[in-house]
């Protein structure tokens, strides 16, 4: 099988996969409903909720940047953001061609001839950063929520933290010892980035006019946030909306609204990323700073 036919049938598999879980989510809510939440959104809320998501993007490139400076690759930051959308956007829009990461990695190793173990690594090393800060917020929803269904496990929750963190840094000394002295940088940057995602979704939630179990919801939300990255489907579409169907389910939510939220979060994300159409056209010029 050629590389080609190889990423068709990945799409393909996909794509399936994306559809039948749109199809089983359809038949487990009342999508009249969902679209009456929909449609009585507030549109300030909604507002604030994508520029927010852009923030968290930008600070997201801002951590790219600094793993790409730390391999002798001194982008300027509006080059970087340039190249971020763009990521972006191939990553949700055209995910049978060059993924977003395979992008950015394969154009910064042929302008800068660094080693490729290098760029693979502060690409990986820029994703687990940020699943270490929604591991950590998971956490700390966890335990200070008291979920029923969590009830007696809350000090695995606040020991996770530690752990992971330590793990992280680990990692981090004993395999990319190059990206060590950015740790806490990095760190800082997941921390933010990611905050201001739960600052997204909160205002999403305030959108669609919910009062009360608002953490509860921003909990579901990290969660799906984890489920997204495993690469069953395009972009996290049906993955996310599952967990938030059966994490509504278990918390005893309203699974209508919860679908309603992953809808809204995916359509903010999709417009954001659809924006990087212009530098697919007209590649964007890879700037240094200079020394």
């Amino acid at each position: 099988m050629t590389e080609k036919q190889r990423k068709l049938l990945t799409t393909a598999l996909k794509t399936v996969i994306s559809l039948f879980l749109i199809y089983f989510i359809f038949t487990k809510v009342d999508f009249r409903e969902v679209l009456y939440v929909l449609k009585s959104a507030n549109w300030i809320w909604l507002a604030a909720a994508s520029l927010l998501f852009i923030l968290s993007k930008v600070f997201n490139s801002f951590r790219l940047n600094l793993y790409f400076h730390v391999i002798g690759v001194p982008l300027t930051q509006l080059s970087n953001l340039r190249l971020y959308l763009l990521g972006m956007f191939y990553n949700l829009f055209l995910p049978g061609g060059i993924g977003g990461d395979a992008y950015k990695g394969y154009v910064i190793k042929k302008k800068f001839q660094v080693r490729t173990k290098r760029v693979v690594g502060v690409l990986l090393l820029d994703r687990l950063s940020g699943m270490l800060l929604i591991l950590i917020y998971s956490c700390l929803l966890a335990g200070i929520l008291q979920i029923p269904l969590f009830k007696g496990m809350e000090w695995l929750f606040w020991t996770a933290i530690p752990i992971g963190i330590m793990a992280f840094w680990i990692i981090n000394k004993h395999f990319f010892s190059y990206a060590l002295p950015i740790f806490w940088s990095s760190f800082g940057y997941s921390a933010l980035l990611q905050a201001i995602q739960l600052g997204a979704t909160f205002c999403i939630i305030k959108a669609l006019g919910l009062t009360g179990s608002s953490l509860v919801y921003l909990f579901i939300f990290m969660i799906s946030s984890i489920v997204s990255v495993i690469p069953l489907t395009i972009g996290g579409i049906g993955s996310r909306e599952v967990t938030f169907l059966y994490g509504a389910k278990w918390l005893g939510l309203d699974a209508n609204t919860a679908i309603g939220i992953s809808f809204v979060f995916f359509l903010i994300t999709a417009l954001g990323s659809f924006f990087g159409i212009v530098y697919h056209f007209k590649k964007p010029e890879l700037e240094t700073v200079i020394p």
